[in-house]
Order: structure tokens, then C-alpha cells, then sequence
């Protein structure tokens, strides 16, 4: 009638028991470590990739070389900016870079032509650029820290010429993100005058 547990059958009931607990506990010890390194994996990756691109947006700049203003009359109506990769920059595409005219009568988004200057008809709202020195032979394209390139603006296409003592500031935003600001304000002086260095 009465059945009686011996202590070697309490004892393997409890090892068994033991067993699955620690088998479960290895299992989850297991998938745990599989999601914190999948995780750190992850991490790890994106911060690579924020690093790059936040390097580049430091590292991929223009650099101003020289800003000449051509006078006609007392205005300035034509300004060339002579322009060169930054130290450490890659590649700059200045077709593809956004260029923002702040000046006296405003502010405008310009957009680049596909010519050079000397041959391009200018529409409202565009600038032209062309190669001054490029080893490489491309028109638009910094890749070598000895290229340069001019940025020609014609002011009667953007806001209108500019008068004596006129303040400006063009910044420059490349694909990387890479903002470079160039400011110069017109003398207040142009009298007898052809070009004036800004």
C-alpha cells in the first residue's frame, strides 16, 4: 500500500532536476552572449561609419587661395574665387556642391553651369567655375592638393552688382557635407580702378 522513496531516488530526482536548470541556464547564457555581440558587432560598424562621415565633413573642404572683384564703373560685377582642396580633403566635385550667396540685398541657392565662363551665357540664380590647374584633366573635379579651380559669380545674375564698401559672405557646402565660408567686403574706393582684390 505505502511506497517508500529510498534517498538514492530523492538524490537522482534532484540531480535531474539540477541538470535542466543548468542546461536552461547555459542556454540562456548562450543566446544573451549571441545578442551582445550581434549588438556590439552592430555598434561597432555604425560607429565606423560615423567616423568616416563625420571626417569628412571636417577633412572634405575648400580653401579659399584668392578673391578678385572685376570693377566696372564704382560697382564690382564680376568676382573670380581661385579655390583648392583643404589639407587632408579627398575628392571635391564642386559640380555637386551647394554654394549659398549671402550679400547687402540678400540671400540666394546658386546652381552651377556645365562651361566655363568664357563661353557660358550666365541665367539668374547661377555661377560658373573653371580649371585654372588640374592634373588629372578634369574641369570640375579637386583630387590633387596642387589643382585649382575659379568660382566665377556675376553679380548682375544674382543681386545685383556691387557698391563700394558692400559686405559678402559665399558658403560653400560640399557632398560630404563640408561647409567652407568666404567673406570679403568690396573697398571703399574703386575709382580708377579695373580689378580690386576682395
Amino acid at each position: 500500500m505505502f511506497e517508500f522513496i529510498t534517498d538514492e531516488e530523492e538524490r537522482g530526482q534532484v540531480g535531474i532536476g539540477t541538470l535542466i536548470v543548468f542546461i536552461a541556464m547555459v542556454l540562456v547564457a548562450a543566446i544573451a552572449a549571441g545578442v551582445l555581440i550581434n549588438t556590439a558587432g552592430f555598434l561597432q560598424s555604425k560607429s565606423q561609419e560615423t567616423g568616416q562621415q563625420s571626417s569628412k565633413q571636417v577633412s572634405n573642404r575648400l580653401q579659399e587661395v584668392a578673391t578678385v572683384g572685376n570693377v566696372t564703373g564704382n560697382q564690382v560685377d564680376i568676382v573670380n574665387v581661385t579655390v583648392t582642396q583643404a589639407p587632408g580633403a579627398g575628392e571635391i566635385d564642386i559640380h555637386n556642391a551647394t554654394v549659398t550667396w549671402i550679400g547687402p540685398d540678400g540671400t540666394m541657392q546658386l546652381v552651377s553651369t556645365t562651361s566655363n565662363y568664357s563661353t557660358a551665357t550666365l541665367s539668374s540664380g547661377e555661377y560658373s567655375y573653371e580649371s585654372v590647374k588640374n592634373a588629372a584633366g578634369s574641369e570640375n573635379v579637386l583630387d590633387d592638393a596642387d589643382d585649382r579651380l575659379n568660382l566665377v559669380f556675376d553679380t548682375a545674375q544674382i543681386n545685383g552688382a556691387l557698391n563700394e564698401g558692400s559686405e559678402v559672405t559665399i558658403k560653400i557646402n560640399t557632398m560630404s557635407g563640408a561647409t567652407t565660408s568666404i567673406r570679403f567686403t568690396v573697398p571703399e574706393s574703386l575709382g580708377q580702378k579695373e580689378a580690386v582684390e576682395l
